[in-house]
């Protein structure tokens, strides 16, 4: 071919090229005129996975993380790019049956304090096809502790409603017999007004307590001065301690601040004051100390009372459990106080911790997130809540230096529903500390 023939060839090359390109040029242009506007079907996808309330994750059948949205990080069953092994297993047994399978992811650490993380998280994983799996769960606490509460309450108020309803009732009849006789129509009198008062204290409780397990919202924090939350607390219990003979002694102001619900606060301490109040010997006294340990505030209540043993520390958080039966029905107590503490520590991400020698006395530390250190005012000094935890075993030997420092206490005012009880230490004695914490 001659070098004409090879240009002429080259020119309708060119020429075929850019009528071709023009040609695209056009289909193109056609093609992103007639596109809908807005975001693509797979972008919509994307988005309501993303936004769903429901923690989502599809694996493959290998286990591995394929995609998952932000919610699933959030309630735990996703960290690092790697699914829970529950997950994983329902996963698994997905893709074998072809079935939705249930399964329950809720967190495993109880270890340490996770404030207000979820209680129960319930999920299904539902095969996709081509050996995919998607595991689709979501936050139940709220259903699990209303239920939960519904059940307590119930048995609460069939259980222990029978007692004062049945003594008003015979009461009653013993008045109606005695009639003629002024005396035993006042004796009698006085007993119903004891018992009316009693029943009356008992249902406010059963249905603070039920409020606090789930049958309301959690409060709204705000930021509380601890010295504030003693003094109304104190203030509260004065008319008791003064009639009982017992002196409480008060550390110096602090300057302490905590993230909570004032009057939830100093509920649970005021609590903690009046059963320490009741299992307290005439005469003697209450100590209360405040301090600031690592990011917590710690509130403690020292008695030199009755002191608990070891096997009963770990049941004074349960609903109604008494240590000493007698005394709590001549002081009037519910055995309510410890439950209602407890889970206003639990709803504020807290704990209840507890120091207890038989004989000598107890110690309960309200612990709860402080305000973070620089955010308001300082810190404060640390102050011993609780020498009984500190101090040497010589130490809690001596009476005069139990006095001085710590413990004693008391706890027949118990209550709560099924204590959770974190961990127990035993020191140089063999007694033990019970831990509380929690779960809302």
């Amino acid at each position: 071919m001659t070098i004409l023939g090879y240009t002429a060839l080259l020119i309708g090359v060119l020429v075929l090229g850019l009528a071709g390109g023009f040609w695209l040029a056009h289909v193109r242009n056609r093609y992103e005129r007639n596109r809908p506007k807005g975001p693509t079907v797979a972008e919509l996808l994307q988005r309501l996975v993303h936004s769903s309330n429901n923690g989502i994750v599809v694996l493959n059948k290998f286990g591995d993380v394929v995609v998952h949205n932000p919610r699933a990080d959030q309630l735990g069953f996703v960290r690092d790019n790697r699914a829970d092994a529950r997950a994983r297993k329902a996963a698994e047994q997905v893709l074998e049956s072809g079935e939705p399978v249930a399964v329950d992811l809720s967190p495993l650490e109880r270890g340490t304090l996770q404030g207000r993380s979820p209680a129960a998280v319930l999920g299904e994983a539902r095969p996709l096809g081509d050996e995919f799996a998607v595991v689709d769960a979501g936050d139940e606490s709220d259903a699990v502790r209303l239920e939960a509460t519904r059940r307590d309450f119930v048995a609460n108020v069939s259980h222990e409603l029978k007692t004062p309803v049945g003594a008003l009732a015979l009461l009653a009849e013993a008045v109606l017999d005695a009639a003629d006789d002024p005396e035993e129509v006042r004796h009698f009198s006085t007993k119903i007004l004891h018992e009316s008062t009693r029943l009356g204290t008992l249902v406010s409780e059963l249905i603070a307590l039920s409020r606090l397990q789930g049958a309301e919202s959690l409060p709204e924090l705000t930021t509380v001065e601890v010295d504030r939350v003693v003094e109304e607390a104190l203030e509260r219990s004065r008319i008791a301690a003064e009639s009982a003979g017992i002196e409480i002694t008060v550390d110096e102001s602090s300057d302490l601040l905590l993230d909570g619900d004032g009057t939830l606060l100093v509920t649970a301490l005021s609590n903690l004051i009046d059963n320490a109040i009741s299992y307290s010997p005439a005469n003697s006294s209450v100590s209360i100390s405040r301090r600031r340990s690592g990011d917590f505030v710690e509130i403690a209540v020292t008695d030199r009372g009755i002191g608990i043993d070891p096997e009963d520390q770990q049941r004074v958080f349960e609903r109604f459990f008494r240590v000493d039966p007698a005394r709590s029905r001549a002081t009037g107590g519910t055995g309510l106080g410890l439950a209602i503490v407890k889970h206003v520590a639990a709803n504020h991400g807290g704990e209840v911790k507890l120091w207890s020698r038989p004989g000598t006395g107890s110690t309960f530390t309200l612990r709860v997130p402080g305000h973070p250190v620089g955010a308001g005012k300082s810190a404060g000094t640390e102050e011993t809540a609780t020498a009984a935890e500190t101090d040497s075993a010589t130490e809690a030997e001596s009476a005069a230096e139990v006095d001085s420092a710590a413990a004693a206490g008391s706890t027949a005012d118990s209550g709560s529903d099924m204590a959770d009880v974190r961990s127990v230490t035993v020191d140089a004695d063999g007694f033990k500390a019970v831990e509380t914490g929690g779960l809302r």
